[in-house]
């Protein structure tokens, strides 16, 4: 039986600019503790479908697990920007709601 990793690669192979694919991988990566094609991943999706808001979340929470946090922090914020501007609240509260955690853990240390 094929894993899941290796169906994910086939179909990015068929549809490179999938953005719901490369999320799916970089969650699959993650998944299999493979932070590094995770990051990947995100980044590419962040830089080449800036409105898929949803990477900006899980972006920054790797950059957290990796003690990041600055890199967190500016993910946050630029995903704040875009969740404002495609007017996606839902996507902008948890954005807001992970940032000022972030902050108050990093500045009451």
């Amino acid at each position: 039986m094929v894993n899941r990793l290796e169906k994910l690669l086939e179909f990015i192979d068929n549809e490179p600019n999938d953005p719901f694919l490369k999320y799916a991988l970089a969650t699959e990566y993650l998944r299999l503790n493979n932070q590094d094609e995770a990051l990947k991943f995100y980044i590419d999706l962040v830089q080449n479908h800036e409105d898929y808001v949803g990477t900006y979340y899980h972006l920054g929470k790797l950059y957290e697990l990796r003690q990041e946090q600055e890199s967190a922090l500016k993910i946050y914020q630029k995903g704040m920007e875009v969740a404002k501007k495609i007017k996606d609240n839902h996507a902008l509260s948890e954005l807001m709601g992970v940032y000022n955690s972030l902050q108050d853990e990093m500045y009451d240390s």
